[in-house]
């Protein structure tokens, strides 16, 4: 019994062994290559993407009903205008459609150089943006003017509470919520105690705001309990005030 579970345990092993074996006894032999991960854009996560060099260059992003112009110098028959639909694809003739909601000029004529290159040599394209959507920012919850507001240069999230007429009295300001987003299926959340920024005076979460950003100031604990004010003698009554 012991000689017949020593040869079990030693066949065993050589089953282990043997495909290393095997694998280094083959001389030139190299393993295979993993293949390499492809991801589409819509799969690309969160963390791919904040930090970016894509996200962070401060470019103007396409966005649905902007309107593109191709000029093509030495070829002025292909010239178009176009303009970008709902989807955010374009019909670029005659290449057929292009998805560039999302991109950068400067992206869109990369795509538009690989899209001609069968048929152009060397293609020769300027593109000029016609029509585009002024950046902007919202601004919701617990402010004074609620709405959307024009984006001009550098705002900053205590700016852009001020542009909306500051908070109201039933703001909570140390979880104010702004809402990025990155594509159809992404968007980052991030919660900002401006109270103790203002108590601290340190701004290193006043961030920089981007075109689309949503602000939302929501309402404190305290300030839903104020419709039942505690009066002495009367217990808890119904404020008409509210």
């Amino acid at each position: 019994m012991n000689r017949l579970a020593t040869a079990i345990g030693f066949g065993s092993a050589w089953l282990l062994i043997a495909p290393i074996c095997g694998a280094q006894s083959t001389p030139g032999a190299q393993p295979p290559a993993a293949p390499a991960e492809v991801r589409s854009t819509s799969e690309t996560s969160l963390d791919d993407l904040i930090g970016s060099e894509r996200w962070d260059s401060g470019r103007y992003r396409l966005t649905p009903t902007d309107v593109i112009e191709l000029t093509f110098p030495y070829v002025p028959e292909l010239n178009q205008i176009l303009t970008v639909q709902p989807d955010g694809y374009v019909t670029v003739r005659p290449t057929g459609e292009l998805r560039v909601q999302g991109r950068t000029v400067p992206e869109v004529r990369q795509m538009l150089f690989e899209a001609y290159a069968p048929i152009l040599r060397e293609p020769a394209i300027t593109i000029v943006l016609r029509e585009f959507q002024k950046p902007y920012f919202v601004a919701s919850g617990e402010v004074k003017q609620p709405g959307r507001f024009d984006l001009r240069g550098s705002v900053t999230v205590t700016q852009a509470l001020a542009l909306a007429g500051g908070t109201t009295d039933a703001a909570k300001h140390s979880q104010v919520i702004l809402f990025r987003r990155y594509s159809a299926d992404l968007v980052e959340v991030k919660e900002i105690d401006v109270k103790k920024m203002f108590a601290s005076k340190d701004l290193s979460e006043d961030h920089l705001l981007r075109p689309g950003d949503t602000l939302f100031v929501p309402r404190s604990v305290l300030s839903r309990l104020k419709p039942f004010l505690p009066t002495a003698g009367l217990g808890v009554y119904l404020n008409p005030f509210r």
